[in-house]
């Protein structure tokens, strides 16, 4: 049963090893309702595998994942499939089907997902499309004849597409130059809003995380040491957080580096 009361998610004492390497070392993180957190970290803080841990893609040894109050782990696989259309997903790198049209692209979670008669997937894709700023006309294109950004644009129409309650963003500016990483970042923004929906989003683009976050959490060595609204984050305290967010050589993270 949804507690209306309870986070959108919650995440504790979420834990995830490949052999003798831990990555997640018991991550603690609560995600409010219409609240978009972004988690910031360098490469190997645990970022990604934190994403596919959330989205049900990788498993954790340890804790629990919680959407509406219900744990995800003690689903059955009907209560699970019905869970996973509260989410949509913009990969790094769009992660769009190269053979088919990106309308269907768009459509794709429609069309097989929810067994939706084609010539309403499509009038939805366009609808989406024009969310983002992309006419019927890109709909009929493939993705290779598209730029980066536009194929990111795609990859977000896509996300958006069944009008989900959760979003999850993995990187997503990476591979775009600062103009169009801020047309994306305000895109984000909007539909999210339009949307209502609940963002979680892994960067290490502090100008994005600046622009699309209500609350930022840096995730390091598998535990996130810091959180607070992005408005606090300047003045953390962290001198990890410090180092990361200024792009400094110097500080902490490059001991701990050197230690290893």
């Amino acid at each position: 049963m949804t507690d209306p009361a309870a986070p959108k998610i919650a995440l504790h004492g979420l834990t995830k090893s490949f052999g003798a390497k831990q990555v997640l070392r018991g991550v603690d993180l609560e995600v409010g309702r219409a609240e978009s957190v972004v988690v910031i970290g360098g490469s190997g803080s645990g970022k990604s595998v934190l994403l596919k841990c959330l989205l049900g893609l990788m498993p954790a040894d340890a804790g629990t994942i919680q959407i509406d109050g219900e744990t995800a782990s003690d689903m059955g696989a009907a209560a699970r499939a019905r869970l996973m259309t509260k989410f949509g997903m913009l990969f790094q790198g769009a992660a769009l089907f190269d053979s088919l049209p990106v309308w269907e692209n768009v459509a794709f979670g429609l069309i097989q997902g929810r067994d939706m008669a084609r010539a309403q997937a499509r009038e939805i894709a366009h609808e989406k499309l024009a969310q983002v700023g992309l006419t019927p006309e890109v709909g009929a294109l493939y993705p290779a004849e598209l730029s980066g950004g536009m194929q990111k644009r795609v990859g977000l129409a896509r996300a958006i597409a069944g009008d989900p309650e959760i979003v999850l963003l993995d990187e997503p500016t990476t591979g775009l130059d600062p103009i169009m990483a801020d047309v994306i970042n305000d895109l984000i923004v909007k539909c999210v809003a339009e949307l209502g929906a609940s963002a979680v989003s892994i960067t290490h683009d502090m100008a994005s995380a600046r622009k699309i976050a209500n609350r930022v959490a840096m995730l390091y060595e598998g535990r996130i040491i810091w959180h607070g609204p992005i408005d606090d984050i300047d003045a953390s305290g962290n001198p990890y957080v410090d180092q990361f967010i200024h792009g400094r050589a110097e500080g902490p993270i490059a001991m701990s580096i050197a230690r290893h």
